[in-house]
């Protein structure tokens, strides 16, 4: 879902930060070709690592299930991203790359992409998450329909 949005956030916030593109060049290194599809591996077995760590910290969080998402994808935005300033500096394709620390655009691009997958996140708990405890069994009735007790009751009463 990120990468698939990346192209209309570049165009949106007139940024060229893409996060595949900044995996992958992380293992082909600059200059190099097939970085796509090792970036696109390593953003998907990212995204499921966090949607793991959601699954197990989501339901401890005191937030409607509608903000989890979002609060925690965001909150792991806010504490990554003072890491540009690594990126920009050791990156082995820092050339190729926009530079990312104090570039306001990429921020609020990224700071987008996570608030959309934090949401996704939120929306898929929702609708396939447990919803709770199980409610509790109807209690036995020990009245009758005509509001007289039930004959059972009755038999079983023990005499004072």
């Amino acid at each position: 879902m990120w990468a698939l949005t990346q192209p209309v956030d570049k165009r949106l916030f007139r940024c060229p930060y893409d996060d595949v593109e900044l995996l992958g060049k992380a293992v082909t290194g600059s200059g190099t070709d097939g970085w796509h599809p090792i970036g696109l591996i390593m953003h998907l077995q990212n995204g499921a690592v966090f949607g793991a760590v959601y699954a197990n910290v989501a339901p401890s969080m005191p937030l409607p299930r509608a903000l989890r998402g979002p609060a925690l994808a965001l909150g792991e935005h806010l504490a990554s991203w003072p890491l540009t300033v690594l990126s920009d500096r050791f990156h082995p394709a820092r050339d190729e790359l926009p530079r990312l620390h104090g570039n306001r655009a990429a921020f609020w691009q990224a700071a987008w992409r996570h608030l959309l997958f934090g949401a996704v996140l939120g929306e898929l708990e929702r609708r396939l998450g447990d919803g709770g405890p199980p409610d509790a069994p109807e209690p036995e009735a020990t009245y009758s329909s005509n509001g007289h007790g039930s004959l059972e009751h009755a038999v079983s009463a023990k005499a004072s």
